[in-house]
């Protein structure tokens, strides 16, 4: 945008309207869409600077080009503009802003004491309830769900659902085979089950090493009595609790009482990215770490506030087990703000390392460490998103880095059923919410994968909310086909076509071929060899893996639909209702059908003895 532009001289008179308070700013594009959220301590000030002469990153200079208009919301204070910034990012998922993506989600081990003898849950999801007890997360090399159902063995509790416990009228195998107590038929008494769910409980709160002890004295116990069998079970047992217990207590922190839930918080600004590391204390036991980075090239504001707005979208995601505390070395007024700000999720205390109650220093310096050997690792290995995609922006010739792809694949047998499928990335990652499909029209011609590649990008055209890049599955002819309808349609997005072939080599004097992905890029004589950049080699790999299995997926389902139809169709007294009913409980082919009698397939279908025998005459 020029400088004097009639478009950024009512941007600056807009911006110099606004109060001097506190709130948020949204960036709008001419079609009206959010392309960036703001908060600010004075919204006169801060969304004025965007429109003023001077150095601005590369990054803002380029969103600033696609403004032009913006609204804003008023808040009582800093705090409540980073909820509200929060809330907006996630509602308008706003192209320039920093998105936080976590996918991993971490298990948790459950015991609801509301059930009679209470078992072990292992679950992804957990709902506080009174009387149910959480423990976790679990991180990454804790091996929790083997070591959980070890633990239920070891001390023999119940492992089945409440419906058949309370339908239980013998006990079940688990009983014959000593790995369960069988208190559903009182072969325990509720005083010994509650003793050996303690036990069981220990591994989770600290105190694994007692429950250890009394394993290996049941252990020499049975081993006397010659239930050598049962004994052996133990010692097995016993060898990889000894190492669950092994990998807890690595972490084992000496802290007091009131701070044994605790998150340690460090980041690292590299030349390309920052990266965050997050070290998780629960029941003062040091469970494991978190890793999330972003390019420093898309940081708006200072570094030290993107990153509390990421931790902020961090923490609201939702969490089953939020720390008493956080420690974190930003200053001082940010540490308020984000303790404000994290008190509308829970009661957690801000604080910096080295305070009075708590010396987390050494932990500090550890995490601060992990975070630039963490990066140091991944940018070495190039198994950075952002390597990838700036090296997908130079082969383009894109002014900025491209956030999103979508990819495109069409599957098609013989002329039938044809389907394609529209696979969404964002960051490098995929985004499942935004994946189509489409059928297409079948041709006379039969296969035309040119002709349905144009039918299927002119539907998607007409959806608007279009892409970074597009890729295709295909080589020079799809791309062309790809190019054409842009080039109707009057779409400037650039498109790439992503596709394998054979290329000779020789291995000790023998001449061998191989498969070599390439990037085919308009006006470029030479495709380029993936292979050259790992990052964007996984990033157009994976989108075009991700494309065929769901093109031939819809494909299977459409013919499998259309097979059935094609007999369906044929019998009598079959109305559109009948029809859609038979194949939504239809898993059989015809020949298993036909096998049948008319009384089998009126209780399978659910339809009259008359329909049946109809079916049958059209399958026979």
């Amino acid at each position: 945008m020029a400088v004097d532009s009639p478009i950024l001289l009512k941007l600056q008179e807009k911006a110099r309207s606004l109060p001097r308070k506190p709130g948020c700013y949204l960036m709008r594009s001419s079609q009206g869409k959010v392309l960036y959220v703001g908060k600010a301590k004075d919204l006169k000030s801060r969304v004025g600077s965007y429109f003023q002469k001077g150095a601005k990153s590369p990054k803002t200079e380029i969103l600033v080009g696609h403004i032009r208009d913006f609204d804003f919301f008023l808040t009582e204070n800093e705090a409540e503009a980073l909820i509200l910034e929060n809330n907006l990012i996630k509602k308008h998922r706003p192209k320039y802003n920093i998105m936080m993506r976590d996918d991993k989600s971490y298990p948790y081990i459950t015991v609801d004491f509301n059930e009679p003898f209470p078992r072990l849950i292992y679950q992804r999801k957990v709902k506080r309830v009174p009387g149910k007890k959480v423990f976790g997360p679990f991180v990454h090399g804790s091996n929790i769900s083997d070591v959980l159902r070890i633990i239920v063995k070891s001390f023999q509790l119940r492992d089945c659902t409440l419906r058949e416990f309370k339908s239980r009228k013998e006990p079940c195998l688990l009983y014959q085979i000593k790995q369960c107590s069988a208190p559903c038929v009182d072969k325990i008494t509720p005083r010994d089950y509650e003793e050996d769910l303690r036990l069981a409980i220990n591994f989770f709160d600290g105190q694994g090493h007692q429950s250890i002890e009394i394993l290996k004295a049941r252990m020499f116990d049975l081993a006397e009595r010659e239930e050598f069998e049962h004994a052996a079970m133990i010692r097995d047992n016993l060898e990889v609790l000894d190492s669950f217990l092994e990998f807890s207590n690595q972490g084992n922190v000496e802290i007091d009482s009131k701070a044994r839930d605790v998150d340690i918080i460090a980041f690292h600004v590299g030349e390309i990215e920052v990266e965050l590391s997050l070290y998780l204390i629960r029941n003062g036991l040091l469970l494991g770490h978190k890793n999330f980075h972003f390019p420093v090239i898309d940081c708006n504001d200072e570094i030290e506030e993107e990153v509390i707005n990421f931790l902020f979208q961090y923490y609201s995601q939702g969490h089953e087990s939020y720390p008493e505390r956080v420690v974190t070395e930003f200053s001082k007024e940010n540490n308020k703000l984000f303790e404000d700000a994290l008190s509308s999720l829970a009661k957690i205390r801000v604080q910096p390392p080295k305070v009075k109650a708590n010396d987390f220093a050494s932990l500090m310096e550890l995490t601060k460490d992990h975070a630039k050997e963490h990066q140091r690792v991944r940018v070495a290995n190039e198994d950075s998103v952002y390597v990838g995609l700036n090296k997908l922006k130079e082969l383009l010739g894109m002014r900025e880095r491209p956030i999103v792809l979508e990819c495109y694949d069409i599957a098609i047998f013989q002329g039938s059923s044809p389907t394609a499928s529209q696979i969404v990335f964002r960051e490098g990652k995929a985004e499942k919410k935004k994946y189509r499909s489409y059928h297409l029209t079948e041709r006379e011609e039969g296969n035309n994968d040119f002709a349905m590649m144009r039918e299927t990008l002119e539907r998607r055209l007409e959806h608007g909310d279009l892409p970074d890049v597009f890729i295709v599955d295909g080589g020079k002819g799809q791309l062309g086909a790809f190019q054409a309808v842009l080039k109707d349609k009057k779409v400037d997005i650039p498109v790439c076509g992503i596709a394998k072939s054979k290329v000779k080599g020789s291995f000790k004097d023998d001449e061998v071929s191989r498969s070599e992905e390439r990037l085919f890029i308009p006006n470029r004589s030479n495709p380029y060899i993936l292979s050259k950049n790992k990052s964007l080699f996984r990033i157009l790999t994976q989108m075009r893996d991700e494309a065929h299995r769901f093109s031939r997926k819809l494909h299977h389902k459409a013919e499998k639909k259309r097979t059935i139809s094609s007999w369906l169709d044929q019998v009598e007294g079959i109305g559109p209702k009948l029809r859609t009913q038979i194949l939504s409980k239809l898993e059989h082919k015809p020949h298993e059908l036909k096998e049948m009698q008319a009384k089998e397939l009126q209780e399978l279908l659910g339809v009259s003895h008359k329909i049946a025998q109809n079916i049958l005459k059209v399958l026979n």
